[in-house]
């Protein structure tokens, strides 16, 4: 069973994920810490917990979603995971900093492709890979359904949904995602966003006033 840990990092407010087993491994997705005392507010939760990171994970390339990776790549000696559609997006992902008044130092080591219908593992625990392009070119999800909670950087928030003015957005591809992968899952699963409160699949078919 995975345990999820969910810190909010940078002028963004981005949310970074730890998921982690029974058998102290663990997965860093979107790590988004931006300044040195948020690089060690995740250390020390790992340390402290015990954990050993074994995978790094994207669910897109935005800035802020990848401030933290090469920190966490060095830290832990691992590699980056994405959909190949946003490798472009992280190649560009310095010069957003740029624009947005915060610079970083991006990650340029090996990087793992990950596809719609793969699934990443955890000891015994696994992750579906879900394509919802919309919000950036490529974006992924990761879906537990043995547990009922997606991973959905920054897709479907609650009552809202990702901004589509970015380079590679488009308003109407994010809404097909969005009902077409992630409004056929069951009512009770728990979305992780990128941004904000975790909300309930159930919940947005109700109340989310742009679906």
């Amino acid at each position: 069973m995975l345990k999820v840990k969910v810190f909010t990092f940078s002028p963004v407010q981005e949310n970074t994920y730890i998921l982690y087993n029974e058998q102290n491994k663990a997965i860093i997705i979107d790590p988004g810490c931006y300044f040195s005392a948020e690089q060690e507010t995740l250390k020390n939760f790992i340390t402290d917990t015990q954990l050993e990171p074994v995978k790094l994970l994207n669910t897109h390339c935005h800035l802020d979603h990848v401030f933290g990776n090469k920190w966490v790549s060095e830290t832990w000696g691992l590699e980056l995971f994405i959909h190949p559609g946003e490798e472009q997006m992280l190649k560009l992902a310095p010069i957003s900093g740029d624009k947005w008044g915060l610079p970083f130092h991006n990650y340029t080591g090996p990087l793992h492709f990950l596809a719609e219908g793969d699934t990443v593992i955890l000891g015994e625990d696994k992750l579906e890979v879900i394509l919802t392009p919309g919000h950036s070119p490529a974006s992924i999800c990761f879906y537990n359904p043995a547990q009922s909670f997606l991973i959905g950087g920054d897709v479907l928030f609650r009552e809202s949904i990702g901004r589509t003015d970015l380079p590679g957005g488009n308003h109407e591809t994010l809404l097909k995602s969005i009902r077409e992968k992630l409004f056929v899952l069951p009512d009770e699963v728990t979305v992780y966003p990128g941004h904000g409160k975790p909300t309930s699949i159930g919940h947005e078919k109700v109340y989310n006033p742009f679906l």
